[in-house]
């Protein structure tokens, strides 16, 4: 939110340990606030609203509104600022240390928003996607490399773990892009918000999705090898076993993982753990 003009308290000075970068566009605010939809009965949570730059057009359109800040001071002024609007709350704390049960009355409709800090993007992303229930909607300001990697489509440059670890459980687009220059400070990098809607019911079960992320991390964690060498050292098969797997998925393991779109990564993990 830009800063107050005339008289009155001097603007929140960003904390660099927090990696803050307060967005200042008055029109990528609305933006993003538009991509989640709001409604008057969404229950909303914003993930580090900072001086509330998002969060003045959330308050007057959803029914329930919660903050959750780790900044005493900027979760202090938000508090004083909507303390007569009981539709917000504000929690103050790590959103990491957050479950969806502790803010919302039914964590499978809320919706969530942030402009997050880029350096806990990933474990921020897969906080909500990996546990159940999701989140309805997830509308995000992530760097843009990051936001390139979360799109990626198998056989790019940028496809990988990322990829394969958000498609598999959800659709994501890139909603927009955002030169530094909206923000005060100017980060060293461009940002892309990204708008992710969890299948909804869910396509995998709690076990293969577990069984998907171990079979991701030995892949991309040996992505120059080819699929058959990764699966035969990881799970101790032999090569008879790997052409029965082959067999039964269609799938041509001589290729390397990241010429595999996140469908056939559920394929194969599923095949693995013989539930197909």
């Amino acid at each position: 939110m830009p800063g107050r003009t005339g008289e009155g308290p001097a603007p929140h000075r960003a904390k660099r340990s927090l990696g803050q970068n307060f967005l200042i566009d008055p029109n990528i605010q609305r933006a993003i606030v538009e991509a989640i939809e709001p409604d008057p009965g969404d229950e909303v949570l914003e993930i580090g609203p900072g001086r509330g730059a998002l969060t003045r057009y959330l308050a007057a359109r959803v029914g329930r509104l919660i903050l959750a800040e780790l900044d005493r001071e900027l979760a202090a002024k938000l508090r004083e600022e909507y303390a007569e609007t009981p539709a917000v709350r504000v929690i103050e704390g790590d959103f990491l240390d957050l479950t969806l049960e502790e803010v919302s009355t039914d964590p499978a409709r809320l919706k969530v928003i942030g402009n997050i800090p880029y350096n806990i993007t990933t474990p921020i992303l897969f906080s909500l996607l990996e546990r159940r229930p999701r989140p309805l909607l997830i509308v995000l300001m992530v760097q843009r490399e990051v936001a390139d990697r979360i799109v990626a489509t198998a056989g790019s440059k940028t496809y990988g773990a990322l990829a394969v670890g958000v498609q598999s459980v959800a659709e994501a687009e890139r909603v927009l892009n955002v030169s530094r220059r909206a923000f005060r400070p100017a980060p060293d990098v461009d940002s892309t918000v990204v708008r992710i809607v969890p299948h909804q019911p869910p396509r995998l079960t709690p076990e293969t999705e577990s069984d998907l992320r171990e079979l991701t991390r030995r892949a991309f964690g040996q992505r120059r090898k080819q699929f058959q060498r990764i699966i035969r050292d990881g799970y101790g098969l032999d090569r008879g076993a790997v052409e029965e797997i082959e067999h039964r998925t269609g799938m041509d393991l001589r290729q390397r993982p990241e010429t595999f779109p996140a469908a056939r990564f559920i394929d194969l993990a599923n095949a693995l753990a013989g539930r197909s």
